[in-house]
């Protein structure tokens, strides 16, 4: 199977009200006219999951992954989880508004039902994301009285149902993001099964968290921490399905271990790091892609200034806008006044994007590679 993401931009369902993308600020708009549509073959020399940022709550918003895309030019972003039920019957354009820099984009949708998740892929590709990704992989209570999440996991023959009817839907790539096993059994044959019966309806990429979701008695902050890490379990996927791809995630946070797990798996997934640690994502796209342009610190501050001019015109709050950006200079000399004056509810209540500027002065008055 050729997975082709090829990203319809302005393509509008006649069939679906809910699939016209407004015309305007935060519609999905074209991308540059140079940029090609991903191939996701194996074959093409391509690797577009060789470095991507997690699906995050109330993290990866359309700010949070802008900035993001300023550090990483090539890397996969995503959206956080969206579920069914917020896009048929909530705000769309709140939900799935993004920028045309933002290229690629992947969004992730939670549900359990395959006529609505197959509404939502179509409605996601119409709006011009480069994937869709399911969520098989978060263990809330919240998410497990949705029926949807981590607890999927005990019902393959349901995600099956589900990626299929998305793939029916739509012509970009259909993903899964799930965990290695159910509480504390640890069988192999579990996640084998589980992955063999996606890989059965073409499913052909499978973004592991290396660890089992423990559904009752942790939290999710618990469940990111507790449960022990198994890479080896991913690297035995990656042998038993040697046509599929497999991307690590779970336990990355330094750049050596990331840029390993990019090389040795079909790519590496990073999390909480890039928000307490964002810096460390432009220290990896210079390593995997060396390339490609990457802003300096002057130039991302500025380019911030800009977007943060323009999204404050159409009403978006300073704070949710420059909130991503308060890890850029941790390390560094002047990174705590960085944050302070960042989170600062004076400076903040004049929603004027100047403040950055106001910010980096400290940062660009203290020498460049001195630790705090």
């Amino acid at each position: 199977m050729t997975y082709s993401a090829i990203s319809s931009h302005t393509a509008v369902a006649q069939a679906d009200p809910l699939l016209k993308a407004p015309d305007g600020i935060g519609a999905a708009q074209p991308g540059p006219a140079a940029a090609a549509a991903l191939d996701y073959t194996q074959t093409s020399g391509s690797r577009p999951w060789q470095l991507s940022v997690a699906p995050m709550i109330d993290v990866t918003d359309r700010h949070c992954r802008y900035f993001h895309r300023l550090l990483a030019p090539d890397a996969l972003l995503y959206t956080e989880m969206i579920t069914t039920g917020a896009l048929i019957f909530g705000d769309v354009p709140r939900h799935l508004r993004f920028s045309a820099q933002e290229h690629p984009v992947a969004l992730q949708l939670g549900g359990s039902e395959p006529d609505a998740l197959a509404r939502c892929a179509r409605l996601g590709q119409d709006w011009g994301y480069d994937e869709i990704n399911l969520n098989c992989g978060c263990p809330s209570e919240r998410v497990q009285k949705g029926a949807f999440g981590a607890c999927l996991m005990a019902e393959p023959a349901l995600v099956a149902d589900c990626i299929k009817a998305m793939q029916d839907a739509v012509s970009v790539p259909v993903t899964v993001k799930h965990r290695l096993g159910l509480d504390y059994d640890e069988s192999y044959d579990f996640v084998r099964d589980f992955v063999g019966q996606l890989y059965d309806t073409g499913c052909r990429v499978f973004i592991a968290h290396a660890r089992n979701a423990v559904l009752k008695g942790l939290s999710p902050k618990d469940n990111r921490e507790i449960p022990p890490l198994r890479y080896g379990v991913v690297s035995r996927l990656k042998s038993d399905f040697p046509d599929a791809l497999f991307v690590l995630n779970g336990g990355l946070s330094d750049a050596e271990q990331i840029i390993e797990a990019a090389t040795t798996f079909d790519g590496a997934m990073v999390g909480r790091i890039a928000w307490h640690e964002p810096y460390m994502l432009r220290q990896i796209s210079q390593r995997l892609w060396p390339d490609t342009a990457v802003p300096d610190d002057a130039q991302i501050v500025q380019e911030m200034v800009r977007y943060a001019t323009s999204e404050r015109s159409h009403g978006a709050p300073l704070r949710s806008i420059i909130k991503p950006m308060l890890g850029l200079f941790n390390g560094r000399k002047g990174a705590r006044q960085w944050r302070r004056h960042l989170s600062d509810p004076a400076p903040l209540a004049t929603q004027d994007p100047a403040i950055l500027h106001e910010a980096f002065a400290f940062i660009e008055g203290a020498a460049p590679e001195s630790v705090a």
